[in-house]
């Protein structure tokens, strides 16, 4: 068994157990799934167990308490958690992101003190994009300093994960003109998290307003991202791979319950079998459907494994950040497709009778359709034309 940090904290020491916890997690988040999203609970006693099975730590690196487990691994460990729950499975997602920039921007000193706190069970979430800007990157929360005092204001907004965070990590300006990442106190004076997501999919993800009011924030906590631009990484593979692993397993959740639905059906009349499984056009589009799937699982692995192979490296070129991105690129139109047809292809599989709200089937299109809207898929495509007809490198972000 890990280790213990507190009485209720384990650490995770290698890649089976994190699947292991991972496995339990996701019995557990399963159980009220439904009720959940039918109500909008928030899945606070699901989160905590996240935490308290040492899931938030898995990537830390080893020398500094953490297991770092696969790129493989984590993906599956995302898989697992979202064929459970899509709303469980997409709030960590964030703290595994922060935790990554940290790793390439932050000091030895910042680095030991975010790291220890994860593996004692503190949990990070951001404070997202703003709302109302041009785009993403846009923004309009700045960072002052007046005498030693270091205060922050602004208003964020996708702010997935903000309700069960300890900390929040938020992008302003600081006040030379460029963009820092601040990690701040989520119960700090003038931060307020309010609950305010109403999406359709992605019901309990706590992924609406955060307000920040003149909050006094620790200079220590403050990250320079500037070296991003001009250093070589991968940064937005490895946040686009943890996207993809979560319509691959919203994908998983919507086919097994596709095949509970047939089992269920009553046959057309006119196929003359006993059961609706029998029916030659169900097979036929169980069979493609089971392709689609094996199709995202494989080009995921595939697109890890790769991830796993720059993690061994001191430096990586541009050409290998950008196979990274292609790789991913590849798995997420392959994902999002499953994601999308599978939880489609249920209702006509399964007849009227999975159309009724008490089943609550129709949360895995929803789920789909509203995680897919992330970095959107035709953007991909355009990046892979690209790169395969004219070799020019992707751009390189969080979103590619």
């Amino acid at each position: 068994m890990a280790n213990l940090v507190s009485p209720s904290v384990y650490i995770i020491e290698n890649d089976q157990e994190a699947l292991n916890a991972a496995y339990q997690v996701a019995d557990f988040a399963l159980e009220g799934r439904n009720q959940r999203d039918q109500q909008r609970q928030l899945p606070f006693a699901e989160i905590e167990k996240f935490s308290q099975r040492g899931l938030g730590g898995i990537r830390i690196p080893k020398k500094y308490g953490g297991a770092f487990v696969s790129n493989k691994t984590l993906a599956q460990v995302f898989r697992i958690l979202n064929k459970a729950d899509a709303s469980v499975g997409q709030i960590p997602q964030n703290q595994f992101g922060v935790l990554n920039i940290i790793d390439l921007v932050g000091s030895e000193q910042q680095k030991q003190f975010i790291y220890q706190q994860i593996l004692q069970g503190k949990r990070l979430a951001n404070g997202g994009p703003e709302r109302f800007t041009k785009d993403t990157k846009t923004l309009t929360t700045t960072l002052s300093i007046d005498q030693g005092r270091y205060v922050i204001d602004g208003e964020k907004f996708y702010s997935t994960g903000s309700s069960f965070a300890d900390w929040l990590a938020v992008k302003a300006l600081h006040p030379e003109g460029y963009v820092v990442l601040i990690v701040v106190d989520r119960h700090a004076a003038g931060v307020e998290v309010i609950d305010d997501w109403d999406g359709f999919g992605q019901r309990t993800t706590s992924s609406g307003t955060v307000r920040l009011n003149q909050v006094e924030i620790d200079p220590f906590l403050i990250f320079d991202e500037r070296s991003l631009t001009h250093t070589v990484t991968y940064r937005g593979a490895y946040s686009q791979l943890l996207q993809v692993a979560i319509d691959v397993g919203i994908a998983e959740a919507a086919f097994s319950d596709t095949l509970s639905a047939i089992y269920k059906a009553r046959p057309i009349i006119d196929a003359n079998v006993e059961k609706a499984s029998f029916e030659h056009f169900t097979l036929q589009e169980v069979g493609k459907l089971q392709i689609l799937l094996d199709a995202a699982i494989l080009l995921l692995d595939e697109a890890a494994e790769y991830l796993d192979e720059l993690d061994a490296l001191a430096q990586v070129s541009e050409q290998q950040s950008a196979e990274a991105s292609i790789l991913v690129a590849q798995a997420k139109i392959y994902a999002n497709d499953a994601a999308l047809q599978i939880s489609e292809k249920l209702f006509e599989l399964g007849g009227s009778r999975s159309s009724l709200q008490q089943y609550d089937l129709d949360q895995h299109w929803r789920n789909a359709r509203v995680h897919t809207l992330h970095d959107p898929v035709r953007w991909k495509f355009h990046i892979l034309g690209d790169y395969y007809l004219n070799q020019h490198l992707p751009n390189r972000h969080a979103w590619v």
